[in-house]
């Protein structure tokens, strides 16, 4: 967990790295080897600020999107209204984020914010190499027509590989791509269940009990097949193994 916490610290600091031509009020001068700092108050206000935007670090940059739309779409397929609540599903949804995430933060740690924590670099340093194995991670997660679309809208003609884009167009495009892996998946996960529904009801109509609700009669045999084959574990592991192909 604190390699965890260190990751959402180094999203949150590229605001406070870029703004640091910005804000030449609150620099402190120091020698040439160790260059300028902030003060321990003033960084611990700014971070403090910058937590406001963690759950659109967590939203933009991660496996969580993915994750949790897939859930959502699982929960309405089975027809349980409120079950599992929606602490539940996001309590999954973060905690299998942190595991699918996990090698991406074990290297923003070795990489960065070890040395960083050490004194070894400074925090344009630690940021730089801090973002490079989490921009590897979304471009092996999005598909280069989405990178083009926004390259295209941003009227960029100087990005020939996937590699050349910046953050500004990776981040949409991981984010529209994770929303088209997420309803496909969300899709082979309903099927089944629509079936289910579709025979309930043919056999509601056919025996004349069309005041009888078919989601009724059809809830038991969808939870008993979800349990049948181990759903939750079938699920989170696809989700698990769908970042790691």
């Amino acid at each position: 967990m604190k390699r965890a916490f260190i990751f959402v610290l180094l999203l949150l600091l590229a605001p406070l790295v870029q703004a640091q031509s910005e804000m030449p009020v609150l620099k402190i001068a120091g020698d040439a080897a160790q260059g300028e700092s902030y003060s321990l108050s003033i960084q611990i206000m700014v971070m403090m600020t910058l937590l406001t935007l963690l759950p659109a670090a967590i939203l933009s940059t991660t496996s969580f999107v993915r994750i949790i739309i897939v859930l959502s779409i699982l929960r309405q397929a089975l027809g349980t209204a409120q079950t599992p609540p929606n602490q539940v599903l996001l309590g999954v949804a973060l905690f299998l984020t942190f595991f699918v995430m996990s090698p991406v933060i074990d290297n923003i740690y070795e990489a960065a914010a070890k040395p960083y924590i050490d004194g070894e670099i400074t925090p344009q340093d630690a940021f730089e190499k801090g973002i490079a194995p989490l921009r590897e991670f979304m471009l092996a997660q999005t598909r280069e027509s989405d990178l083009k679309l926004f390259a295209d809208i941003a009227r960029r003609t100087d990005i020939e590989t996937p590699a050349d884009a910046p953050m500004s167009i990776i981040v949409p495009g991981f984010m529209v791509s994770e929303l088209k892996t997420a309803f496909q998946i969300g899709f082979l996960v309903f099927i089944p269940f629509l079936v289910i529904d579709l025979v309930v009801s043919s056999v509601l109509m056919s025996m004349g009990m069309m005041m009888l609700s078919p989601m009724l009669i059809s809830l038991p045999f969808k939870i008993m097949l979800f349990v049948l084959v181990d759903g939750w574990a079938l699920v989170l592991g696809t989700l698990a193994k769908s970042f790691f192909t």
